[in-house]
C-alpha cells in the first residue's frame, strides 16, 4: 500500500507551494556583496551588518536548543558544505533527501559516496528499498527524534537536502489527511483502468474543484490521492489540507539557502552532473534494480528525476539522446520549483551557491550561530 503524502523527488507534490513568494533574508549577511545575490543592490555593508546582528542575536536570545537548515536546489553544492561543516562544527547531519532514503539507488540520486559518508555520516540515507515508499509524515516523525537524540548528545542537528515539502512539514506540521485506504485505491484502480484518468479528473472538478483545476488531466497519482481522500473524508482535500496542523518546532532554526545568481551556470552545473551519472552507469544501475527488486514505473522511487527517464530509455521508448534531453529537462524543472519554495521562505538567509567563498560565507554565519 502507497503512502498517502510519498516522499517524492519533485517535491511540490501539488504542483506549487501555498506560501505568498516573498523574498527576504538575503540582506543578512553583511558580507561583501560580490558573495551575495543581487549584486546591483543599494543596501550599504554597514546596514546589512546591522541587520544580520539583529537577526542572529535573535537565534541567540532563543532559549530553544539551536538547530540548522541547510537547503537549495539539485547541484547547488549542498552536500560538499555540510561535510566540510561537519569537520568544523559540532553538527550531526540529516539528511532532506527523498531520495536518498532508498536502497541501492546510489548514481541517480548522487548519492555521498562511501568515503564521504565516514567523513561524514547522515542520518536517513538508505533507510528502505525502492519497492516501499516514504512520507513526509515519516520524516517528520524520524527528523524530529533524531534531532531530539543529536540534542541530547550536545550536538547541532544540521537537515541538509533539497526535499522542500519535508523542510515545510517539520517547521509547519501537516494537513490531517486520512491514510490510503486499499479498498477504496482498488476500486479508483477499477475505475482509471475502465474509464481513463481524464474521466477521474471531471469528478474530481465535480466535487473539488480547486484540487482539479490545479491538476493535469493526465497526473494519476495526484487525481487518485484527491479522489480517494473525498472518498474517505467525505470532504474535499483543498479544504482538509487549509486545516494544517501547526504544534511549533522546539528548536532555533537557522535557515540557510544555496541559492545561485546566475540561473544559466546552475543549469551548467546540472548538464555536467547528469551526464556523469549515465557515464557512471546509471542505466546498468537501474537494469540491476529492475533485477533485485519488484519494481513497476508508477513506484515513488522510479518516479525520481533519472530513472524515470532511464526507465523509458531501457523499455525502448526514447533514445540516447532524447535520455539526455529528457533527464535534463527534469531536472531543470526541478531546480525551478526548488527556487520556487526557496522564495517562499522569507526568513532564509541566502548564499549565492556559485560564489568562490560560499562555504567560508557559511560557516562564518554560522559560527555565530553556534558559538553563542
Amino acid at each position: 500500500m502507497k503512502n498517502q503524502d510519498s516522499g517524492l523527488r519533485n517535491e511540490d507534490r501539488w504542483e506549487n507551494p501555498t506560501l505568498p513568494l516573498v523574498r527576504g533574508g538575503r540582506e543578512g549577511l553583511g558580507l561583501p556583496q560580490s558573495s551575495l545575490l543581487d549584486p546591483d543592490r543599494t543596501t550599504s555593508h554597514s546596514t546589512r551588518l546591522a541587520k544580520n546582528t539583529s537577526q542572529v542575536a535573535g537565534y541567540q536570545s532563543s532559549k530553544l536548543p539551536p538547530a540548522i537548515f541547510l537547503m537549495g536546489p539539485t547541484a547547488s553544492g549542498k552536500t560538499g558544505v555540510a561535510v566540510e561543516l561537519a569537520q568544523r562544527l559540532p553538527v550531526e547531519l540529516i539528511s532532506v533527501d527523498s531520495a536518498l532514503v532508498f536502497r541501492d539507488m546510489n548514481i541517480g540520486t548522487a548519492k555521498p559516496d562511501p568515503a564521504t559518508l565516514a567523513r561524514a555520516p547522515h542520518h536517513l540515507i538508505d533507510i528502505i528499498a525502492p519497492t516501499d515508499a516514504y512520507s513526509a509524515a515519516s520524516f517528520r516523525h524520524d527528523a524530529l527524534r533524531l534531532m531530539a537524540d543529536i540534542t541530547q548528545r550536545g550536538k547541532i542537528p544540521l537537515l541538509v537536502g533539497g526535499t522542500m515539502l519535508y523542510f515545510k512539514a517539520l517547521s509547519e506540521g501537516l494537513s490531517d489527511l486520512p491514510p490510503s485506504d486499499p479498498e477504496v485505491r482498488a476500486a479508483l484502480d477499477a475505475e482509471i483502468a475502465l474509464h481513463g484518468i481524464e474521466h477521474l479528473h471531471a469528478e474530481l472538478a465535480k466535487v473539488d474543484a480547486e484540487t482539479a483545476a490545479r491538476l493535469k488531466p493526465t497526473d494519476t497519482q495526484r487525481i487518485q490521492r484527491a479522489m480517494e481522500i473525498y472518498r474517505i473524508a467525505g470532504q474535499p482535500m483543498s479544504e482538509l489540507i487549509k486545516k494544517t496542523l501547526t504544534p511549533s518546532l522546539p528548536y532555533s532554526i537557522l535557515p540557510i539557502a544555496l541559492v545561485p545568481s546566475d540561473r544559466a551556470q546552475l543549469h551548467a552545473l546540472i548538464a555536467t552532473r547528469f551526464k556523469a551519472m549515465l557515464e557512471q552507469g546509471l542505466i546498468d544501475e537501474l537494469r540491476m534494480l529492475r533485477k533485485k527488486y519488484p519494481l513497476h514505473p508508477d513506484m515513488t522511487s522510479m518516479r525520481c528525476v533519472g530513472y524515470r527517464q532511464a526507465w523509458q530509455f531501457i523499455d525502448g521508448r526514447i533514445d540516447e539522446a532524447q535520455l539526455l534531453a529528457t533527464g535534463l529537462a527534469a531536472t531543470r524543472q526541478l531546480a525551478k520549483r526548488q527556487l520556487t519554495w526557496l522564495r517562499a521562505m522569507p526568513d532564509n538567509i541566502d548564499v549565492d551557491c556559485l560564489a568562490p567563498n560560499r562555504d567560508k560565507i557559511v560557516l562564518s554565519e554560522l559560527q555565530r550561530f553556534v558559538l553563542r
